[in-house]
C-alpha cells in the first residue's frame, strides 16, 4: 500500500520576510520526505528513481507550494514563460503562479498589471521612475484568488500572507524595488528581460477572483479545487497524485495532523483518504 507523502519544508528569510516552500524539488530548496519508507530522500530523488509514485511524464517534478508570509513590500516583478525561460535561463521552466489569499490588512491592494498601451511607452514610464502612473493595483481579502500568469507585472505589499501555487521555478525578474539596499548595495534589477516578457496590453484584470470561483480553478499547468470541511469528508482521485495543502484550521488526513501552512502529497494509486477536523484545504493536480 502506497504511502501519504509528508515533506519536511524549507523555510527562507528574505528581505521582506518568509516564504515556505511546502512541496518543492527545486535545486532551490528540494524538500525530503519526513518519515515512512522514503524517509530522507529529496522529492527531486523519489520523482526519478520511483516515478510511480506521480505517473506523469516530464524531466522535473512540475509543481511547487508556497507559503509566502510577507512583512515588508515584495519587489515589483514579473516572470518568462516557459518558451523565454528555455531560451534565455538555461532550459528552465517559466513561472505561472496563483495566489490564494490567507491574511490581509484592510483589504491591502495589491500591485497587479500596469497602464502601458505600448512596449515603448512602458519603457518611457519605467525609465522616468512614474510607477504610480504606470502600475494597476487591486484590493483583496482573504479567500480571494489571483492568478499570475507569465508576463503579468505583480507584488505583494506587507502585511499579507498567501499560499502560492506555481510552476516549479524560481525566475524572477526584478522591475522595482524601492531603491533598497542589502549590505549597502541595491538588489540587482532586471529591466531589459522585464520589457521583453510584459503582457502588452495588459489583462491582468481577467485573472482576479473575488473568493474562489466554483468548480475549482484550472490552467495548462495545474487545477486547484477549494473545500471547507467541517468534520470529515472522504475523497478520491485515481488518474493523478495530489497536493493537499491547509490554509485554515486543524485537523488530519488519514490520522496524520495536518494544520495551517503545511502541505503533502497523496501519491498516484493511494486510493481513498479521509479529512478530518474544521479545516480548510485546496487540493492541487495536474
Amino acid at each position: 500500500m502506497k504511502e501519504l507523502l509528508i515533506l519536511n519544508p524549507v523555510c527562507r528569510e528574505l528581505i521582506w520576510g518568509t516564504e515556505t516552500w511546502t512541496v518543492s524539488a527545486h535545486p532551490t530548496a528540494d524538500c525530503t520526505v519526513a518519515e515512512g519508507t522514503y524517509k530522507g530522500l529529496t522529492l527531486s530523488q523519489l520523482w526519478d528513481s520511483h516515478r510511480e509514485l506521480f505517473h506523469t511524464d516530464g524531466d522535473h517534478f512540475p509543481l511547487l507550494i508556497k507559503v509566502i508570509d510577507a512583512k515588508a513590500d515584495l519587489s515589483v516583478q514579473v516572470h518568462p514563460d516557459n518558451a523565454y525561460a528555455r531560451e534565455h535561463e538555461n532550459g528552465s521552466y517559466g513561472k505561472a503562479e496563483c495566489w490564494y489569499i490567507m491574511e490581509s490588512h484592510n483589504e491591502d491592494p495589491l500591485i497587479l498589471g500596469h497602464r502601458a498601451k505600448s512596449r515603448a511607452e512602458a519603457q518611457e514610464m519605467i525609465r522616468d521612475g512614474r510607477w504610480k502612473d504606470f502600475l494597476k493595483t487591486v484590493r483583496i481579502k482573504p479567500g480571494d484568488l489571483i492568478q499570475i500568469n507569465p508576463g503579468t507585472i505583480h507584488s505583494i505589499h506587507g502585511g499579507t500572507k498567501l499560499t502560492e501555487i506555481q510552476q516549479s521555478s524560481d525566475i524572477t525578474y526584478r522591475l522595482y524595488d524601492y531603491d533598497r539596499k542589502v549590505n549597502g548595495k541595491a538588489r540587482e534589477l532586471h529591466i531589459d528581460k522585464s520589457l521583453d516578457v510584459i503582457n502588452i496590453p495588459d489583462k491582468s484584470e481577467e485573472n482576479i477572483f473575488h473568493d474562489f470561483p466554483a468548480g475549482g480553478h484550472i490552467t495548462e499547468y495545474y487545477q486547484v479545487q477549494r473545500y471547507l470541511i467541517k468534520e470529515e469528508q472522504t475523497f478520491c482521485r485515481e488518474d493523478s497524485f495530489l497536493i493537499v495543502s491547509v490554509v485554515n484550521g486543524n485537523g488530519a488526513i488519514d490520522g496524520k495532523p495536518v494544520g495551517r501552512g503545511d502541505s503533502l502529497i497523496v501519491p498516484y494509486g493511494y486510493g481513498s483518504f479521509r479529512i478530518t477536523g474544521e479545516i480548510e484545504i485546496l487540493i492541487t493536480s495536474l
